[in-house]
């Protein structure tokens, strides 16, 4: 490993878009939760799939580590240098290429974020709908299997990535995939890529499906008396096949907290909020069914609007929950975690964890996509006292190891990064040691994201 002939040869290519200052080091080497700063030797701004190849190609000759960055915005450590090396910043390839509306696609740039997209698609009435909350780069969101809000009708990245364009550790340049919707031709190179978490290659153009804009959308809100009644309803709604475009929880800690950072007037109970998608009619008969489900179990307060403001304002505020709950404990750090377990042992999955994280003494709110029995905890710490942060992270493995036994994974959208790695031989149990073997085919040098996901 030569790092320092690496960078001598790409800044002779690059120029100033090849960043050796102290704040770009330090912004690239961050994490949005407890992960130390890591910091790269240089961040490379590259503008095309071109010069993404040369790179590596010098990056390859030098044995220098690269890590691809779109935002910055996952929580499992992903974009951590942790053998140093180049960070690869892909936000200057920024562009949508080509929309093709009749065939509901679109071939994006990695470093175009999911607003960016809607916004460029909105006078074709069609939407891309992966919605993980933060402003994430599609690049970022395909690398990490993205999901959010709306995985519970669309899927998530890994149902809505149709193909790719890929550099490999060695500068090649691949194509997955193709447009067309189904194929039998050889390997599925496209889902080997999408959840590789740039352990694999780097992404630099990506063809996304196209959904079309709902004729009639309505959302809405209830709350419950406890958590049971909460999780039982989303359960039965989800047996009865009601198809709701996004099924969101919040426990009673988290109610509090939107309302002491939105200005919300939410009764500090568990609380529901869904959205519907479909035509007039449909939208108003779900509804109404939804409601009748809630009130079978205890739910109060059933409000729903097909208004935009009100609909923009409930979404703003669930995706602002994370910066809420960290507002709870001033100084705090987060140590954020997810599991997904089968929607029949999502009551036991919850009840449990939230008996584990009261036992702990820390705060520790509960919210996520439980309808398709995704779940959050941001467990808050004081970064003076290290004893906070080993109970965190008891707490987080214990909820992990309550997943895998329960037929559930480490992590329903997250990732694996640093923070899951740990948990991959459990729960893939040889198949790990495949996807090392992959790994050591493709980038046999380790260079790309190294010390991640894999053995």
């Amino acid at each position: 490993m030569n790092i320092h002939a690496a960078l001598d040869a790409l800044e002779a290519f690059l120029g100033q878009r090849l960043s050796r200052s102290k704040s770009d080091l330090s912004l690239h080497g961050e994490s949005e939760t407890h992960f130390p700063q890591m910091p790269p030797d240089a961040v490379a701004y590259p503008e095309t799939t071109a010069e993404v190849s040369r790179i590596m190609q010098i990056c390859a000759k030098h044995g220098c580590p690269v890590i691809a960055w779109g935002t910055g915005t996952s929580l499992e450590g992903h974009t951590a240098a942790v053998k140093g090396g180049v960070t690869l910043d892909m936000g200057r390839m920024n562009r949508v290429l080509d929309i093709q509306a009749a065939d509901m696609d679109v071939r994006v740039q990695p470093g175009v974020t999911r607003e960016a997209l809607n916004a460029e698609l909105r006078a074709t009435g069609l939407f891309f709908p992966i919605d993980p909350g933060a402003n994430a780069t599609l690049g970022g969101m395909a690398a990490t299997r993205a999901s959010g809000t709306t995985a519970v009708r669309y899927g998530t990245m890994r149902d809505n990535v149709l193909a790719l364009e890929v550099v490999l550790a060695d500068g090649r340049v691949i194509r997955t995939g193709t447009r067309a919707r189904k194929s039998s031709a050889g390997y599925d190179l496209t889902a080997l890529f999408v959840g590789s978490e740039g352990t694999l290659g780097i992404i630099t153009e990506l063809t996304l499906r196209l959904h079309g804009q709902p004729e009639a959308i309505s959302a809405g809100v209830c709350a419950f008396e406890d958590f049971h009644g909460a999780v039982n309803a989303v359960i039965e709604t989800i047996q009865m096949g009601l198809p709701l475009a996004r099924m969101e929880f919040l426990d009673e800690t988290s109610a509090a907290a939107v309302n002491a950072y939105a200005g919300m007037a939410f009764p500090e109970k568990p609380h529901l909020l869904f959205e519907l998608h479909g035509s007039p009619d449909s939208v108003a008969e779900d509804a109404q069914r939804f409601g009748d489900i809630v009130t079978d179990h205890g739910s109060s307060g059933f409000e729903w609007s097909d208004r935009i403001e009100d609909r923009k304002t409930l979404w703003a505020m669930r995706h602002n929950a994370f910066y809420a709950i960290l507002a709870l404990r001033p100084g705090a750090r987060s140590l954020v975690t997810d599991i997904c377990v089968p929607i029949s042992r999502l009551a036991q999955a919850v009840e449990e964890t939230r008996a584990d994280i009261a036992r702990s003494g820390l705060a520790g709110p509960i919210l996520g996509h439980v309808g398709d029995g995704n779940f959050h905890a941001i467990l808050l710490v004081d970064p003076a006292k290290p004893s906070e942060m080993a109970t965190a992270k008891a707490v987080s493995h214990r909820m992990v190891e309550r997943s895998l036994a329960l037929g559930g994974t480490a992590t329903g959208e997250h990732g694996v990064g640093l923070g899951k790695r740990d948990y991959m031989a459990k729960e893939h149990g040889d198949g790990w040691a495949v996807m090392g073997q992959l790994k050591q085919a493709l980038d046999p040098l380790d260079l790309l994201n190294p010390g991640k996901l894999v053995p």
